[in-house]
């Protein structure tokens, strides 16, 4: 266990001693008694974890030490232990920036020990989070996150880098499953930002008041059910990246107070009056084209351009066809590290009928026929027997290129709402998309179930 460094500053040496005995039984504290301000600022270049104060120094009260401290250490948890019990004294240094505030008596030891214990939980958690999202750094960097040789990929890493040096909004277009995710995780990660929370929220998965309450929060009893308070995703993205998916599908209501939100640089939870200042960087992802959702009166215009800081377009997999067998490999790697597996092989023929595949699914279908054949091949070698493409992919022959993906989309639904008795919730289980997808194609006429 890292130790955690504790100043201990008391001009009675004795007492000192007895704290720092007491500290001492946890083990895990490197406690230094200190007897004057002096020297307790002369060291602050050994970086201490914590410092607790007497309040009553010789050479400097606690007000200017305290006040000395978070001047050169901003987030320094500093404790004052005061020989006087005055409640005055002790609401100022708080509101100053003191961790806490105890009154010397015969209680003071286990006080101080159990500050202590909360202090090393709280940093061992920073440490852990910061260890975490530096694996995170490691796992998007540019190269790793977006492998390929491909022209299209070549073009589509010199837009990431660009988004990554750029503070404003931005919409990722791409079809359902090329990683329109993997992109703005990666240009989060790779980005000033890096350091603060990527956060998530997906439109389709949920109705537009659902999506309104989990955008900006609310407060107790702003609605029915409401019982306690709850911040939204724009709060724990604060300073951060939130990525809004399906973002086409936001209510022509809801986009005016996105709009609104954007425009003013704040907001209020639901049911408060408190103004929250907007630090977040919005990555709207769409699987449809927002243009020619604006021409065609589904998306606000004005919406669009203050989204719209830069745009980037995620090819399809059949647009980067050298990088197919290079997503395949990889899928196989992270297969046989999950399942404990040896080391797994693509036969000539398996690599052909790869490469001569248009993957309606992109790389979402590329990793599942790739994880399925790993699970039935035998003796770790995939022949071209072991991959299956899914069924959906009779509709998007390359025959029938000159279709939009809204078209083969919406040819897909119909064939399975006819199939499954027009029971939304089962196809949209069936085709893995959300129910207000097939909702809002009903409602729009794109879907026609008497054709």
């Amino acid at each position: 266990m890292e130790k955690l460094k504790v100043f201990l500053v008391e001009d009675d040496p004795w007492y000192g001693e007895i704290l720092k005995h007491d500290l001492e039984q946890l083990e895990y504290p490197d406690v230094s008694v200190l007897t004057t301000a002096r020297e307790c600022l002369q060291r602050l270049d050994e970086n201490p974890d914590v410092v607790c104060v007497d309040y009553g120094l010789p050479d400097m009260n606690g007000d200017r030490l305290l006040e000395e401290l978070l001047v050169r250490i901003p987030a320094l948890p500093v404790i004052i232990i005061s020989a006087q019990e005055d409640i005055k004294v002790a609401v100022k240094l708080l509101k100053q920036g003191a961790r806490d505030y105890f009154t010397k008596d015969v209680h003071t030891p286990e006080l101080l020990v159990r500050a202590i214990q909360h202090i090393n939980e709280t940093i061992s958690l920073r440490r852990q989070v910061n260890e975490l999202t530096q694996k995170l750094q490691l796992s998007y960097e540019i190269e790793k996150a977006i492998p390929g040789k491909s022209f299209a990929v070549r073009k589509l890493i010199g837009l990431i880098e660009k988004a990554a040096d750029s503070y404003v909004h931005m919409i990722i277009n791409g079809e359902s499953g090329v990683g329109k995710g993997v992109v703005a995780r990666t240009i989060h990660f790779n980005s000033d930002r890096k350091m603060q929370p990527m956060v998530g929220i997906s439109v389709s998965a949920m109705t537009g008041e659902q999506f309104e309450r989990e955008l900006f929060g609310y407060e107790k009893g702003a609605f029915s059910g409401a019982y306690y308070g709850k911040p939204g995703k724009l709060e724990e993205a604060a300073g951060g990246t939130l990525l809004i998916d399906d973002i086409h599908l936001i209510e022509p209501v809801l986009q005016g107070v996105l709009l609104q939100v954007l425009q003013s640089g704040s907001y209020s939870r639901i049911g408060g009056d408190e103004k929250i200042p907007l630090t977040v960087r919005i990555l709207g992802a769409s699987p449809v084209n927002l243009v020619e959702e604006v021409q065609e009166g589904r998306f606000r215009e004005d919406l669009y351009f203050v989204l719209h800081g830069m745009s980037i377009d995620v090819p399809p997999l059949r647009d980067r066809n050298k990088d197919i067998l290079i997503y395949a490999r990889k899928y196989i790697r992270e297969y046989s590290s999950t399942n404990k597996k040896r080391k797994i092989f693509l036969s000539a023929d398996a690599e052909s009928k790869l490469i001569n595949y248009h993957y309606p699914g992109n790389l979402r279908e590329l990793k599942s026929t790739i994880e399925t054949a790993c699970a039935t091949c035998s003796e770790n070698i995939i022949h071209a027997e072991d991959i299956v493409f899914n069924e959906v992919s009779k509709y998007t022959q390359f025959s029938s290129r000159d279709k939009t993906l809204r078209e083969f989309t919406a040819e897909i639904i119909a064939d399975y709402l006819k199939k499954y008795d027009q029971d939304v919730l089962l196809v949209a289980k069936k085709l893995e998309i959300g129910k207000s997808t097939i909702y809002n194609m009903l409602k729009t006429g794109i879907i026609d179930l008497k054709s």
